[in-house]
């Protein structure tokens, strides 16, 4: 029942229950409103119909409206207190961060293997812009004072250009006169030709966006979701009942994991509790780990549930090459691979639901061209930080629409490399698993579409897994993420023109799948919003619309977040947050489209293990327990032995945040074209260019996703 405060104007005999209402400080315990009492309820109305307490009743209602005030602003208070320690402690981690000297620069963290010629280039174009707006800054801030505004830069040029040289005051003069001169001739027409450009560019992908999102509104309009043809095996697949189903092949379940000590018990734990006959299904741990303890704990779990009854199986390379890819091909080339039908794959830090074949192999029978299932995943850390929040955001969207439409109206998207079941017919005919690229997922769907599989995604199907929490880890995996499909494409681009599919479907590979959400997406996001709109605060000779910097940007934004509803209040974070990943994803790009030495880089994405902490009571309940008189390694001695070895190394070297220079020097770029935008008043491209600054300044000092002290 609704507060007396939101009910007035409504006729109602019964005014309802008294309302409480409850304080989040701790100090305050609980403050009841006085509701109506029974007199008021049964006090006769008089002959013109107002009540005869009516003053009473006025008086209880300015009294509640006094206690909802009070609250209202005891709340704003206790926001406003705990600004200072908050402000206090983003003073102290810059000091950390800047007295630890540590940036992204050093190769302590996996990036090896890219040539520092190459790696050094992009951040040198970078800090050009940057020293080049510093300078303009201070040239352009004399001239103000002098009282030559970019309104009179027309006028300027007539009345200085064409003036003697001796005749000129002072040399500043001169010099800010050919400045002018030089940008409306030479600087602004390249520069509105790029912007015009990247405008066009991002109307397209806007429309793209759109129409994914028409398309998934349609979807759910219509109730539209993938239906197993075979009608009598499972009777309703959403409260997962397995009565009436008969469909069991034989189902290979592989999880493919490397140094991921912290989700493989977890994991194993999940898979060895799936729901179907043990004797159709078998579970290979293919561990690509290096460090010895760690292959010990992974080989030990593994026999603990083969003691338990389990069909489990550990596979350890000797030689490990090709990554991911090459740990997944060298499985698949045992015998008795061949009695299998089905292969489900799982990443180390995925748990599926007991039910999960269930729902998902059965969508296999009698369809003889569907080559994989693909679930949709869900994250138990996604409320963890701020970075973990806006990750769902992005993940919601790529799930729900554009794989889901994919699905719907294509049947085919790129394969996620986890929580999907792979005909093994389909690898096979498609050349197998390629270690060509760091997106191996990806590579084997482009060729199995291009032989005429067709896909499925199961958006009611979720598998729980976990995102990265620290900003460290992100870059990494989006770096990988983004650089390998312009390997892919290179590599697949004469395949797609000399293959047999339609036109519309080899337009849609080409065009929208690698063009434009691949290549064209984080290029004119980093062009336009990190480069052309600082250059035009100081060339305004070439303009660039506000419906460009802010309303299309906020109308996109609103459509990525519908599926993710509960994430409203961070639509202006993710904005912002998705402008500063375009550097990374920029460089990615261009690494993985040119081939350099970052694109054939793979680092792991570190896990914290967090998935395994809501299900830790039912793992368990329904752990494997030894059995008496087996032999079993003592686990202590070797979590101790782990611990020691853990010590030594945190000695060693210490773990802390680091500093990106490239997002600290775009942050300064950023600001200064905000202070630059000041002189001419340009009202909505001031306000952007400082609150990306500041989002730049914030990652670039590594302040968001996981702090480590």
């Amino acid at each position: 029942m609704a507060p007396p405060l939101f009910n007035w104007g409504v006729k109602d005999t019964h005014r309802g229950t008294p309302v409480v209402v409850k304080m989040e400080n701790p100090n305050w315990s609980m403050v009841e409103l006085e509701g109506p009492e029974e007199d008021d309820l049964m006090t006769p109305a008089s002959p013109t119909g107002v009540s005869r307490d009516k003053g009473k009743g006025r008086g209880k209602n300015a009294k509640q409206l006094t206690w909802v005030l009070l609250l209202k602003a005891h709340r704003a208070a206790g926001c406003l207190t705990s600004l200072a320690p908050a402000l206090w402690g983003l003073v102290s981690a810059v000091k950390r961060r800047v007295a630890a000297g540590k940036t992204d620069a050093d190769t302590d963290g996996g990036r090896e293997l890219e040539n520092p010629t190459v790696k050094t280039r992009f951040y040198s174009c970078i800090k050009v812009f940057l020293w080049l707006s510093v300078f303009l800054l201070f040239f352009e801030v004399a001239a103000y004072f002098k009282g030559w505004h970019f309104v009179a830069a027309g006028i300027q040029l007539e009345h200085f250009l064409w003036a003697p040289a001796f005749g000129v005051k002072d040399f500043f003069v001169w010099l800010y006169t050919r400045w002018v001169f030089f940008r409306v001739e030479y600087l602004a027409p390249p520069l509105q030709f790029l912007t015009n450009a990247c405008i066009v560019l991002f109307l397209i992908q806007s429309v793209d966006r759109l129409v994914l999102c028409l398309g998934c509104f349609w979807i759910r309009f219509k109730k539209i979701k993938p239906v197993p043809k075979s009608g009598d095996a499972i009777v309703d697949l959403e409260s997962g009942e397995s009565k009436g189903f008969s469909f069991f092949p034989m189902v290979l379940v592989q999880i493919p994991m490397c140094n991921e000590k912290e989700v493989y018990q977890q994991s194993i734990g999940a898979v060895c509790n799936l729901d179907w006959p043990k004797g159709k299904l078998l579970i290979q741990v293919l561990d690509d780990s290096d460090d010895p303890t760690t292959q010990l704990l992974i080989k030990e779990e593994v026999q603990k549930w083969q003691q338990e009854g389990a069909n489990i199986l550990y596979r350890h390379r000797v030689i490990r090459d090709g990554y991911k890819a090459g740990n997944l091909k060298s499985a698949m080339n045992c015998s008795y691979i061949n009695d299998y039908e089905f292969v489900a794959i799982f990443d180390a830090d995925f748990q599926p639901t007991p039910d999960f074949l269930k729902k998902t192999v059965i969508h296999f029978k009698d369809n003889d061209e569907l080559g994989l299932v693909q679930a949709r995943w869900s994250f138990v850390n996604k409320d963890e930080n701020l970075l973990t929040r806006l990750q769902n955001i992005n993940l919601s969207f790529h799930f729900e629409v554009e794989q889901q439409v994919n699905g719907v109206f294509i049947n085919f998207f790129g394969f996620n490399g986890t929580a999907g079941v792979w005909r093994i017919k389909a690898l096979e005919e498609s050349g197998g698993w390629l270690e060509r690229t760091t997106v191996e997922d990806m590579d084997i769907a482009v060729r199995a579409h291009l032989h005429g599989w067709k896909f499925i995604f199961l958006n009611d199907v979720e598998c729980q897994c976990e995102l990265p929490e620290s900003y460290e880890a992100y870059r990494k995996q989006q770096h990988r993420w983004h650089s390998g499909p312009m390997q892919l494409f290179r590599l697949c681009l004469p395949d797609i023109i000399r293959s047999r599919i339609s036109v519309w479907k080899k337009f849609n590979m080409i065009f929208l799948f690698f063009l434009l959400r691949k290549l064209i997406l984080p290029f004119y996001s980093f062009t336009l919003f990190c480069i052309i709109l600082p250059m035009t605060m100081f060339v305004p000779e070439a303009e660039l619309p506000a419906w460009v910097v802010c309303y299309i940007p906020a109308a996109m934004s609103f459509l990525n977040i519908l599926p993710a509803p509960k994430a409203f209040p961070f639509i202006v974070p993710y904005l912002l947050f998705e402008n500063t990943m375009s550097v990374t994803k920029f460089n990615a790009m261009i690494s993985g489209l040119f081939q350099l030495g970052s694109a054939y880089e793979w680092v792991v994405t570190k896990k914290s293990g967090r998935s395994s902490e809501g299900d830790l009571a039912s793992l368990i309940e329904k752990g494997p327990k030894l059995q008496r008189g087996s032999s079993a390694p003592d686990l202590e001695e070797i979590k101790e032995e782990l611990k020691r070895q853990e010590e030594k190394t945190s000695k060693k070297k210490k773990k802390h945040n680091r500093i990106y220079m490239k997002e600290l020097a775009l942050a300064f770029l950023l600001l200064t074209a905000s202070a630059r935008s000041l002189l001419s008043a340009q009202g909505i491209h001031f306000y952007f260019l400082l609150f990306q600054g500041i989002s730049f300044l914030l990652v670039g000092l590594d302040l968001i996703g996981e702090q480590v002290d």
